[in-house]
């Protein structure tokens, strides 16, 4: 059986640097925006959003899931596929050009042809077998995780791109954008970042989670609660909203609680990288806590800031906060493959990261000055990209020499099978 070489993954890492960089510059165009020194475009708001989600994250996903599921699976390196590649890719430029000027037939046909790869993608991971675990260890826990959060991405396509032919409200859909949204973060993102967790956990942190066997109880929880979640906006129901956060909630919190205890007193808790994953779920609390809020209709209080704001906050505070972590660790372990690698980030990428997203709610809390606590939120944003953008560029240029190499991606993961080709 071959071995993950960086050709298989780099034409989707190269673009999710490339993703990287273009959320960095949107970033900053925010921060001009909020300081009066750019005038606002409608359409980049969402813009924004997307080349964290569907550029940074979903190509990284892309070029990683089949790699995990094969190492896991003892099966061949699977090639890198250009159809699912080419799907992905155009569709994302089309829908680059089709979201800022809400263009009806460009995000129809973009989002078409993500779906096609999303499918693409989940047929493929189906194909891999699983083998038993060995001495209790888990054997590919990741890869239910990448399956649902694929079928909540198929969703979350089908929806989006629906808005525009009406399709959710022939599918009785009462608050579309939610339940487009809701399936993107809290399925797809949500159960991809877990599955991840649970995979790469002994590799950074060398050793096995707490409480292994919980891994099938957490996935259910997170599954069942993702769609609540999405089903709770469809037909308006709070409570199912209610009991899709608390399910979701409570599961994160024990997979957490499974990764932290066994490193109690290690080294590692005193990295910015583990505290990058940590704080990161920090900022899917906030906006928890302040739903009722918005659902009692407390006066005085901006509920409608909150709901167009918090998605901003939730992306860069979490989604792109665990990137930092996550993201510069995979790059070092592919592309230098005879270094220890770390997980990525540093305080002062810590400290940007968070801090902005304690001034994007400042903004919507403190609206006299929210203008510039806006703009600096981004501004800080921006400058958090910056270093990690630096840190995984030095691991490509870095790994260029060892572009033939076959690099122990995951030394827990279990060998090969004598009999593979």
């Amino acid at each position: 059986m071959g071995k993950p070489t960086p050709q298989q993954m780099t034409p989707y890492f190269i673009m999710a640097l490339l993703f990287a960089g273009l959320a960095a510059l949107t970033a900053l165009d925010a921060a001009l925006t909020g300081f009066g020194l750019l005038p606002w475009f409608n359409g980049l708001r969402w813009l924004r959003v997307h080349f964290i989600t569907l550029g940074l994250v979903t190509e990284f996903a892309f070029g990683l899931l089949p790699v995990l599921a094969a190492v896991y699976a003892r099966q061949p390196m699977p090639k890198t596929r250009l159809d699912i590649w080419l799907a992905l890719n155009s569709g994302l430029i089309i829908l680059i050009v089709g979201v800022p000027l809400m263009n009806s037939v460009l995000m129809i046909t973009g989002g078409t042809l993500v779906f096609i790869a999303a499918l693409l993608l989940f047929k493929q991971l189906s194909a891999f077998g699983l083998v038993r675990s060995v001495a209790d260890k888990p054997a590919g826990a990741g890869r239910k995780f990448y399956l649902s959060g694929l079928s909540f991405l198929l969703l979350g396509i089908f929806i989006g791109a629906g808005l525009w032919v009406g399709w959710p409200q022939l599918l009785g859909m009462r608050v579309p954008i939610e339940v487009h949204i809701h399936a993107n973060i809290w399925g797809f993102m949500a159960l991809v970042f877990v599955g991840l967790l649970v995979d790469l956990y002994p590799g950074f942190a060398g050793r096995q989670p707490a409480w292994s066997r919980s891994i099938t109880p957490i996935f259910w929880m997170m599954t069942t609660g993702a769609l609540f979640l999405v089903l709770g906006p469809w037909l308006s129901n709070q409570i199912l909203t209610v009991v899709g956060i608390v399910l979701h909630l409570g599961a994160t919190g024990w997979l957490l609680l499974g990764v932290y205890i066994p490193l109690r007193g290690d080294e590692l808790t005193k990295t910015p990288g583990l505290w990058h994953l940590f704080l990161a779920y920090l900022w899917i609390i906030a906006p928890v806590l302040v739903a009722p809020l918005i659902i009692l209709q407390v006066p005085g209080f901006p509920g409608v800031g909150v709901e167009q704001s918090a998605p901003q906050a939730l992306i860069y505070g979490w989604v792109l906060q665990f990137s930092f972590a996550v993201i510069p660790y995979l790059f070092s372990r592919v592309f230098l493959p005879n270094q220890p690698a770390k997980l990525g980030g540093s305080w002062l990428t810590l400290s940007l990261v968070n801090l902005g997203a304690v001034l994007l709610w400042a903004s919507i809390l403190i609206t006299n000055y929210q203008p510039w606590l806006f703009g600096t939120a981004y501004a800080l944003w921006a400058l958090s990209m910056l270093p990690v953008i630096a840190q995984i560029y030095r691991s490509v240029r870095a790994g260029v020499a060892f572009v033939e190499s076959a690099p122990a991606f995951l030394d827990d993961a279990p060998a090969a099978s004598p009999n593979a080709s």
